[in-house]
């Protein structure tokens, strides 16, 4: 190697590493960003009307007022609250998933003159907005005698997850190699054993991903519920601290504890699982 090759190449390499160096530091300068919302909140919670109003945003609260957890959760009914999105969103995750699989089984894996225009019909749905299907929905629920009932809001949420639940197993799914079911079918396996037992452990990369996504959109569900559910026997924890803000309008400091205690099992899901959901959504990427 020449001289004048070595100096390029020495170049290049101090190039590279200020390009990175570059580039760490505006990951670092929006993670900042993102996370100074979070820090605010969490002394907003615990903190009382005046030091709220008379102190600077980021000033530590003296003493912290934790109390202010415990007066949400006792006196709010933010407990209630929190248990009905906890099974609301769990059972519309685990039908959304499962439903979405058998469609995107049948889609992907099997062979019949209208998948395609099922295919479609379910894609069609990602261009639906919410807002145009409230009236109807209620007026359909209405006659069903489902208004002010859970079953509404876990109907609804499974009927607009499903096309993007669809879309994001589809990849996946056109990813697996045929010679399983081939072997399958050879070994006497029916259908429905076969999905079971085989496909769907496979899918679990992306059946993970798929449920974190659902789970997050289900937990932040406000519309539906404030439109479908009136009782606070049914209220989730998004339209509970609508209520609670309108209770406590003057307790800045327990609102604040409201809306910290709604965003942490989100925050804690995506912190902890982020990975996943990128792993499934790359793991079908590629064909193999």
């Amino acid at each position: 190697m020449t001289e004048k090759q070595t100096v390029w190449l020495s170049a290049g390499q101090s190039g590279k590493k200020i390009g990175m160096f570059i580039f760490y530091i505006v990951l670092i300068v929006l993670a900042v960003f993102q996370i100074l919302p979070l820090i605010w909140l969490l002394f907003f919670s615990l903190k009382n009307n005046q030091e709220v109003f008379n102190t600077p945003l980021f000033s530590l609260p003296s003493p912290p007022r934790w109390e202010n957890y415990v007066k949400v959760w006792v006196e709010g009914n933010i407990g209630r609250y929190f248990f009905n999105s906890v099974w609301i969103t769990t059972l519309s995750v685990i039908f959304t998933v499962l439903l979405a699989s058998f469609a995107t089984f049948a889609i992907t894996r099997m062979n019949w003159k209208l998948k395609h225009v099922v295919l479609g019909l379910f894609m069609v749905g990602l261009m639906i907005p919410v807002h145009s299907t409230l009236i109807p929905l209620f007026s359909f629920f209405m006659k069903m005698k489902l208004v002010d009932h859970p079953l509404s809001v876990i109907l609804t949420n499974i009927g607009f997850n499903l096309p993007l639940t669809i879309m994001v197993l589809l990849g996946f799914y056109y990813s697996l190699p045929r010679e399983l079911e081939e072997s399958a079918i050879m070994d006497g396996c029916s259908v429905h054993r076969m999905f079971f037992r085989i496909i769907l452990p496979m899918t679990s990369p992306v059946i993970v991903t798929t449920a974190i996504i659902n789970m997050i959109y289900n937990w932040n569900e406000f519309v539906f519920v404030n439109t479908f559910i009136s009782s606070d026997q049914y209220k989730t924890l998004t339209v509970g601290i609508q209520n609670f803000i309108g209770q406590y309008t003057t307790d800045w400091g327990a609102i604040g504890a409201t809306l910290m205690i709604s965003i942490l099992p989100i925050l804690f899901t995506f912190f902890f699982l982020s990975d996943r959901i990128v792993e499934g959504i790359t793991s079908g990427a590629v064909k193999g």
